[in-house]
């Protein structure tokens, strides 16, 4: 078994799937299709890929049925490397932007500070995930010109001096 977690988050589907496992605790390609659209088979590939590199585990005693499981202590080192590779995916993104083509070439990166309660940073934050949603099943049949592109947001509050 190799231990790569970067190469192995080198994907969108394997970042998604270490997400859910953290949400659900476990989890089947079947239910990870079902959940992040695309196929079992799909799912099951990069299940075992991130297998491969130490980081899921097939959960014992199941039968047929082969839901996965993350392994180790891993889930914290996996929030802070997936949000470095995001940022080196946008590095790369602003490096070779101008090879795209032309209605490409743009993005729509954005900040904002707002000032929320607690509640409100969670329901903006759910809010915001419902909005993406809208969009996360197309990787099973995407439409002529649709391409991939990140979604990344991040909700936190501002610790410091002046907070």
């Amino acid at each position: 078994m190799t231990r790569q977690p970067a190469a192995a988050l080198g994907h969108p589907v394997r970042v998604a799937l270490l997400e859910l496992l953290r949400e659900r605790g476990t989890v089947t390609s079947t239910e990870a299709a079902r959940e992040l659209g695309g196929s079992s088979g799909l799912h099951s590939f990069h299940l075992r890929q991130l297998a491969r590199h130490g980081l899921v585990e097939p959960v014992p005693g199941h039968g047929r049925e082969k839901p996965w499981r993350l392994a180790g202590e891993r889930p914290a080192d996996l929030g802070e490397l997936a949000r470095g590779l995001e940022d080196e995916s946008y590095q790369r993104w602003l490096a070779l932007r101008e090879q795209a083509p032309a209605p490409w070439r743009r993005d729509e990166a954005f900040s904002q500070v707002v000032y929320v309660t607690p509640d409100e940073m969670a329901e903006l934050a759910g809010e915001m995930r419902a909005l993406v949603e809208r969009y996360r099943h197309r990787e099973a049949r995407p439409a002529p010109g649709m391409r991939p592109v990140a979604v990344v947001s991040r909700v936190f509050p501002m610790l410091g001096p002046d907070a």
